[in-house]
């Protein structure tokens, strides 16, 4: 085996090269395809726990030991000029490599191997540990040992991944602001030709003036002009979602009871199953079916949890997309918080639910975004742009709230889980929340941890009152609190990060 020094070069041992990075704590290995220019192509060059295959390059989880990247430089394409191999902390041990014993590169083909202890890391939290590059017609690998302070995300920054995440759906005219579900009305159809129609609560026919919170009738709607613009000031653009009213059985629908006549003799079946508060609702878009469910009338695309479809009819596709975008891939796997997705494309109904949790509907406006933790997300439209974002003054502490939630922004409807019927809360004077049992509350509130315990004698004999740490909430918005204090995601699995998406629990994973 030959040991290589910072810098130094040899050419490759083979054509199929493993490349093992060990360590005395637990990291995250990558590699990046990169051009002339030092870039990559585009973000398929960008190989790691969320995308584990690009041209001629392979990831595989250590799944206990050490990970490993497969090249094989005949497989690469011509503009490929070399391949990257990286590794970073995933922050489930030390916060930088100074505190990490060992890093160790092995890059072998057959029985020969070069292998790189990389030395002098510090404040680093990722590095660059070594390259395959081309040079005339063979390959060659160098030892690099380049540490980044910034991590994996600054890594992928550097060889130029795209870390910001998909843009917002253009708005052209004909589709103003139309959600890909349909759940828009078409020009002409309410409020006379070429002009968008006001939303409206489900189950009512009165509308909703422009740029108010339009949650439907009991479910979290805010007291009159608490969360609307201030009069005088332009309300949401025109084309907000206007999801039709719902059918029979449903409150406003009509109250016919189905028909199921006989076939070939047999006697029509009867049950209190086929009463019409059991019936399918009618129209596009998401909306509630019954108080564990929704259905959505899909015309195009909508955006689901993961694993949430019961059932579905009609022609649908599915697709998984992980946290949905590279920049969320990478914030979800070092925050533990996330969305893991499937995209739903077609013509049909779809159902879609999550361990039998309460199911509420929200509709945006486009006025204030919602911050939710993950594992309540279960569906919302395309239109909607969602991130990754930090809960301000709550560093360090593990919780439903968490340190890290979801910020939905944008104007459509997303329908959110709770364990148990929720309060929603408005915030006009100081309020605060049980940090397991805050689900979501308006982005535009001033969050913090208020410390309730005081440290004396009572705490250090193990008494404390169970109450020893509060989300504080202050400024003007909305507060939604469920009847539980369960771990994120209840006892039914959160959201995870990377390799264990969708699984677990812990700060929303």
């Amino acid at each position: 085996m030959t040991v290589l020094a910072p810098g130094e070069n040899r050419p490759a041992p083979g054509d199929q090269l493993t490349v093992t990075v060990a360590s005395s704590a637990s990291v995250d290995v990558s590699a990046l395809l990169v051009n002339t220019a030092g870039t990559v192509r585009s973000d398929a060059d960008f190989v790691f726990f969320n995308q584990p295959t690009g041209p001629g390059v392979v990831y595989r989880h250590g799944n206990g030991g050490p990970d490993v990247v497969a090249v094989q430089t005949s497989a690469l394409p011509g503009d490929v000029d070399k391949v990257v191999v990286t590794a970073s902390l995933d922050g489930r041990g030390p916060a930088t490599f100074a505190s990490v014993g060992t890093l160790t590169t092995t890059i072998e083909s057959g029985s020969t191997a070069l292998t790189f202890p990389i030395p002098g890391l510090t404040t680093e939290s990722g590095v660059v540990c070594v390259e395959i590059y081309r040079r005339n017609s063979a390959w060659k690998v160098r030892a690099i040992g380049q540490g980044y302070d910034d991590g994996l995300a600054g890594i992928a920054s550097a060889y130029g991944v795209n870390l910001d995440d998909e843009p917002e759906p253009a708005v052209t005219p004909g589709n103003s602001g139309q959600g890909a579900t349909g759940g828009y009305p078409p020009p002409g159809a309410q409020g006379g030709a070429g002009q968008s129609a006001p939303a409206h609560h489900p189950g009512s026919n009165a509308p909703i003036p422009p740029g108010q919170f339009a949650p439907p009738p009991g479910q979290f709607a805010p007291p009159p002009g608490q969360f609307a613009p201030p009069p005088g000031q332009p309300g949401a653009p025109s084309g907000a979602p206007g999801y039709p009213p719902p059918a029979y059985g449903q409150p406003g629908g009509p109250a016919q009871q189905p028909t199921y006549a006989s076939q070939q003799g047999a006697q029509p079946v009867h049950s209190d199953l086929f009463d019409p508060s059991h019936a399918e609702v009618n129209g596009l878009g998401i909306q509630k079916q019954g108080g564990k469910m929704v259905k959505v009338g899909m015309n195009g695309e909508v955006m689901a949890r993961a694993g949430s479809m019961v059932a579905y009819q009609g022609d649908l596709k599915f697709e998984a997309l992980g946290s949905g975008g590279i920049g969320r891939a990478i914030r979800q796997h070092l925050t533990g918080e996330g969305v893991p997705l499937m995209k739903v494309t077609g013509r049909g109904d779809l159902f879609l639910a999550n361990s039998a949790a309460d199911v509420h509907i929200i509709d945006l406006d486009g006025t204030d975004g919602l911050t939710i933790n993950g594992a309540n997300v279960l569906a919302f439209d395309s239109t909607l742009r969602y991130d990754i974002g930090r809960v301000q003054g709550a560093a360090g502490y593990a919780s439903n709230a968490g340190l890290f939630n979801c910020v939905f922004t944008g104007r459509g409807r997303i329908a959110i889980t709770t364990h148990g019927s929720p309060v929603v809360l408005t915030v006009d004077q100081a309020t605060y929340a049980d940090p397991n049992a805050a689900v979501a509350w308006s982005s535009s509130l001033q969050t913090g941890i208020k410390r309730n315990d005081s440290f004396g004698l009572g705490r250090l004999m193990g008494r404390s009152t169970g109450e020893a740490s509060t989300l504080s909430f202050s400024g003007r918005g909305f507060v939604i609190v469920q009847p539980s204090e369960l771990p994120p995601g209840g006892l039914i699995g959160g959201t995870g990060g990377g390799q264990q998406a969708g699984t677990g629990g812990g700060i929303f994973g």
